[in-house]
């Protein structure tokens, strides 16, 4: 892979030529060419381009969650076939932004800058690991050297839970000569919401380890006693105004196309089925804050909400009108400044549930499991009395367990990253869940478990590992 941080290799090219014109009473410096981005540049880019990554992500492994399925049958990411991610390159590209912003941090004395950068990191790097596994890190950064290597996606854990400790001790730093502000897209320089983002993502990585026997439920209730305590503390980002710019919240921007006929955002059946009363027998309110029902007066479904099997494609069905879409007008589709979605207080509330049932914490986990649901279903806008109907249901209040946390948490994780680790973390193991039509032959009937590496690795980079999709992330043991 031949990566390196562009503005690192600038800023030591261009030291080079300040020292030699130091010699000629530095006739040659133009003071209007700048040598390097300014941190609040940095800051821009790296907020901005985190959500931008984000949907990136959201919008491959969505495919792979269920939660989206492909309007034309067999498209090659909805039946696990092995494609090359743009995403690999953006989230290098943030990563290797957070690293000067970092760098530079350090020179101008401003711890509160260096914590923000490291928790970006953190999380960029997360995404990283979650989709591809064991991926450059060390010598990915500053050019060391043009093929870089591997590091194991254990190490990398590492180093994302050292970069969130140091991130929080930079932020509570008492002074910091640089401050962020609105340069800040995410929180505008809030220390305690970075600081609290911090804990929040702690506790989403340590309970990825749930499956092996270093988890450590206690460590994971203490991140989460120290994240989130409502919902106006989430961890997202509003978009701008000027739709058609590109600047607008790139969901509300796929709802808008689909509209169109360019078609994206399709909802699975499995999705649909979960909320449209199908598999469970309960109508979810939350259903009619996410898409819309069959539209077309002369088909049979009209007025009820019909999903796509992955794999299968729409049928005989029109392009507009019948399948559950990412509609504009829902919540997540809203307006062009809408939010977009990195962690959440419901997040948090569910991992709690889990958290404490797996310390035997039972009380405490229903409580949190309640909550989560609650949360969720608030932030959407569905009324009270519709929320206190839902939890009223048999179906949801009672026979609690594991299964019924990771059903409600499949609903609160929707158009989020983080879907995709929970339904390898829980083995696919959802009501109803199948492998998609047409699906990969060369998966043996096996789901997903990881992403394949993009076309630049194979033909850059001999450090390059041979994985296959069927090989694991560290924390996703059989």
């Amino acid at each position: 892979m031949k990566f390196k941080m562009k503005h690192t290799l600038v800023l030591v090219m261009m030291s080079l030529v300040v020292f030699s014109c130091d010699d000629f009473l530095d006739i040659n410096t133009d003071p209007n060419n700048a040598t390097s981005a300014p941190i609040n540049g940095l800051m821009t880019r790296s907020t901005l381009e985190t959500a931008r990554n984000t949907r990136s992500v959201a919008g491959t492994v969505m495919f792979w969650s269920q939660h989206f399925a492909s309007p034309n049958a067999a498209t090659s990411t909805d039946i696990h076939m092995p494609v090359s991610l743009g995403a690999w390159a953006s989230i290098y590209g943030t990563l290797s932004d957070l690293g000067d912003m970092i760098i530079l941090a350090e020179e101008l004395n401003a711890p509160w800058y260096g914590g923000i950068g490291k928790i970006l990191t953190a999380y960029n790097l997360g995404m990283l690991t979650g989709l591809f596994g064991d991926a450059p890190w060390t010598e990915a950064l500053f050019a060391q050297t043009l093929n870089p290597k591997y590091d194991s996606s254990e190490f990398l854990y590492e180093e994302i839970l050292r970069l969130l400790a140091e991130g929080i001790a930079d932020l509570e730093e008492a002074t910091s000569l640089v401050v962020p502000a609105a340069d800040d897209y995410i929180f505008q320089g809030n220390r305690p919401a970075w600081i609290r983002t911090a804990w929040a993502l702690r506790a989403r990585f340590l309970n990825h380890y749930s499956k092996l026997p270093s988890y450590n439920p206690t460590q994971v209730l203490n991140a989460v006693d120290n994240a989130f305590q409502n919902n106006s503390q989430d961890f997202q980002m509003h978009f701008f105004a000027g739709e058609g710019t590109g600047a607008e919240n790139p969901w509300y921007r796929l709802a808008v196309n689909n509209a169109g006929r360019l078609l994206g955002g399709w909802l699975s059946s499995q999705f649909v089925d979960q909320l449209n009363g199908e598999t469970f027998g309960v109508m979810d309110p939350r259903i009619s804050y996410i898409t819309e029902p069959v539209a077309l007066a002369t088909h049979p479904l009209f007025g009820q909400y019909l999903g796509t099997p992955n794999g299968a494609g729409r049928g005989a069905d029109p392009e507009l009108g019948v399948r559950a879409v990412l509609a504009v007008g829902s919540w997540y589709a809203n307006e062009p400044t809408d939010p977009l979605q990195m962690a959440t207080y419901a997040e948090m509330k569910f991992i709690e549930a889990e958290a404490a049932l797996r310390a035997n914490q039972n009380a405490r986990a229903f409580t949190a499991y309640e909550e989560g649901i609650r949360a969720h279903m608030t932030k959407l806008g569905v009324p009270a009395d519709s929320i206190d109907a839902y939890w009223a249901e048999a179906e949801v209040s009672q026979n609690f367990g594991l299964d019924k946390i990771m059903k409600e948490k499949y609903v609160a994780m929707f158009l989020m990253p983080e879907a995709w680790n929970d339904a390898r973390r829980y083995d696919y193991n959802y009501v109803g869940f199948q492998i998609p039509a047409n699906h990969n032959p060369d998966l043996g009937g096996q789901h997903l478990r990881r992403a394949r590496y993009p076309d630049s690795e194979f033909q850059r980079n001999p450090s390059m590992p041979e994985r296959t999709l069927l090989d694991r992330v560290f924390w996703d043991v059989p």
